[in-house]
């Protein structure tokens, strides 16, 4: 990967009386594209980097993995807990385009909350480094104000989906029990068992008794629909 691109305010080119935004403005507009794809770039190499070295991955093991320094990584986002931010916006903003699809597409609020709990647990399983070290401040209380707004921007939209989920299910005839006013805690409580349940999933070491990403889909819409009791037939 190549290392930091020069200045490209170093050379300008002639300038024409005629010629509107003057010749500095047309510099700093350019400077500023460049800053942003370089930004951009150092993001998807640093994502690469935690993907494969993991998520205590230091900066120094980031910015060598990424093929320049240290001090670039800390110029563009001032230190770890900006970087671990600035991934994490992208992360999370893929992870919910890709839920919230999921769940709009399927046919009933039962398959809409399957489709969603299998795309979380795809997304998170595609690189569970990458979502460790981007969710990683929140279990410790050091998240940055701004991604801890992002964070719960994303599990508010998924809250919302699972309610209307759930709200479809009870209205729909269905045997379900009313549950009244306890029901405007069912999303934020199933929310909390599949992010737990998922996120124990992850770090689970593979072997013939972790389930697959399908068994555990299942058994987690099962659970959160009829129950622990229930006992699921073949899928």
């Amino acid at each position: 990967m190549n290392t930091a691109l020069q200045d490209p305010s170093s050379s300008t080119p002639a300038s024409s009386p005629d010629r509107s935004p003057a010749p500095s403005d047309g510099r700093s507009l350019r400077w500023e594209a460049h800053r942003t794809e370089r930004r951009v770039d150092l993001i998807k190499a640093a994502r690469r980097a935690v993907h494969t070295l993991g998520a205590g991955a230091s900066m120094e093991e980031i910015a060598a993995a990424s093929g320049t320094s240290k001090s670039v990584y800390y110029r563009y986002f001032g230190d770890k807990a900006g970087l671990q931010q600035a991934m994490g916006d992208i992360v999370l903003s893929q992870m919910q385009d890709k839920i919230l699809a999921a769940g709009r597409t399927a046919e009933s609020p039962r398959a809409g909350l399957q489709a969603m709990v299998s795309a979380y647990l795809q997304m998170a399983q595609t690189s569970p480094n990458v979502y460790a070290f981007v969710t990683a401040g929140e279990a410790t209380g050091t998240t940055e104000p701004r991604f801890a707004e992002s964070l719960s921007s994303f599990f508010e939209a998924i809250t919302g989906m699972m309610d209307r989920a759930m709200r479809a299910y009870l209205d729909s005839g269905s045997t379900a029990p009313k549950l009244g006013v306890a029901a405007d805690f069912w999303p934020t409580a199933a929310l909390g068992m599949v992010r737990a349940a998922g996120e124990r999933w992850l770090a689970a070491e593979p072997g013939p008794d972790k389930p697959s990403e399908a068994e555990m889909t299942r058994q987690l819409t099962v659970w959160l629909f009829d129950g622990i009791g229930y006992e699921p037939g073949p899928a």
